[in-house]
């Protein structure tokens, strides 16, 4: 019967919360608010729930409420990047872009491939008159998503970086997957990109001088029309290892041994920081396991759970403090302690596989 109970709890509330996505949908948001609450009524810490409820208390521009609700989703999962993400943007619209970027700066720590985070930091970093960091953030969004590039041309909050020459390489790569697109006229490239037309022109001549692209003409009645497309050898002056749209190389993963001792002296350090109760050295060691450009990948790959929670750790070091370090100080040797078991037999597999593979 308890059983049945629970099925029949579970299924109301799907319906309630599909309810409320069609009444959002329809632009009803208060009416969607009110639905999202019933189904929360049988599961108060449903995350996909509240995560609509503070989106639609966000567009009425509740801020206060959204807050709340985000702010519940990260007591529930604080490793959540899309809640942190929102949050963000509530602190955006309430002008305290300090708190916003503190914010966005968290999503990206739980999840460093998050586009619309590192798109978001720039824009507060912007608006923080951090122009160089800005720039950088701006640059590491596009190289996860490339449809940034298009979303800052005319995007207000980008008014303090749009003279610095490394905005106008962001024209320049705007320009250049148009270009790919298939739109191939100047006119068919301002349209597609909201650049204006003289800084379109500009990225045009430069992609030109650096030979991304040629310039070819066809007829149009009595007069001749620049036509732009990628020039043949562009993969081969890219160089043959895959390159971001900034030429940052991407790195491919070093040998397996390689990683596995990496990781086992990042976690001998580790160690050595909680047992002296060393807060930013352990914070500093944590980046090693969480950060993909240095073993955060293989941490993923091969401890999925810890990686989770090595992550948790760090931004709750950061909120709390010392006192935080010595109430988990047992709980995060006794995980170090396992994974670095576990990494010592690996290791002894890998090198003993590859030696019988040199005989």
């Amino acid at each position: 019967m308890e059983e049945t109970s629970l099925v029949d709890s579970d299924y109301n509330r799907k319906k309630l919360f599909k309810k409320g996505i069609n009444l959002m949908a329809d632009e009803k948001l208060e009416d969607a608010i009110v639905v999202f609450e019933q189904a929360l009524r049988i599961e108060p810490n449903n995350i996909e729930t509240l995560m609509k409820l503070g989106y639609a208390r966000f567009h009425l521009e509740d801020y206060g409420e959204a807050l709340k609700i985000y702010d519940k989703i990260l007591d529930v999962d604080v490793t959540n990047p899309e809640a942190w993400n929102l949050k963000g943007l509530v602190h955006y619209e309430q002008k305290n872009f300090s708190k916003a970027l503190d914010s966005v700066d968290k999503a990206i720590e739980t999840d460093p491939t998050y586009a619309m985070a590192w798109y978001n930091k720039a824009c507060f970093l912007s608006l923080l008159n951090q122009v160089p960091e800005s720039l950088e953030a701006l640059k590491r969004s596009i190289e996860i998503d490339v449809k940034n590039a298009r979303r800052s041309i005319r995007d207000k909050d980008f008014s303090n970086v749009r003279i610095e020459e490394g905005f106008k390489r962001i024209q320049e790569v705007v320009v250049l997957e148009s270009v790919r697109q298939g739109y191939h006229t100047l006119g068919s490239i301002v349209w597609t990109t909201f650049l204006d037309k003289a800084d379109a022109e500009t990225a045009l001549r430069k992609l030109l001088e650096k030979g991304l692209i040629v310039k070819n003409e066809k007829r149009d009645g009595l007069s001749r029309i620049p036509i732009y497309d990628l020039a043949p050898n562009v993969a081969e002056k890219l160089g043959k290892e895959k390159k971001g749209l900034f030429g940052i190389t991407r790195k491919t993963l070093p040998k397996p041994v390689k990683n596995l001792k990496e990781l086992s002296q990042a976690i001998q350090s580790v160690r050595e920081s909680i047992e002296e109760e060393d807060l930013e050295k352990t914070i500093e060691i944590f980046d090693t396991f969480i950060d993909p450009a240095k073993s955060g990948e293989q941490m993923i790959e091969n401890f999925f759970d810890e990686h989770r929670e090595i992550r948790l750790w760090k931004i709750r070091l950061k909120d709390r403090g010392e006192e935080y370090l010595i109430e988990n100080k047992e709980k995060m040797l006794v995980l170090f302690g396992n994974i670095e078991a576990t990494i010592t037999k690996k290791l002894r597999n890998e090198i003993s596989y590859s030696a019988d593979k040199s005989q």
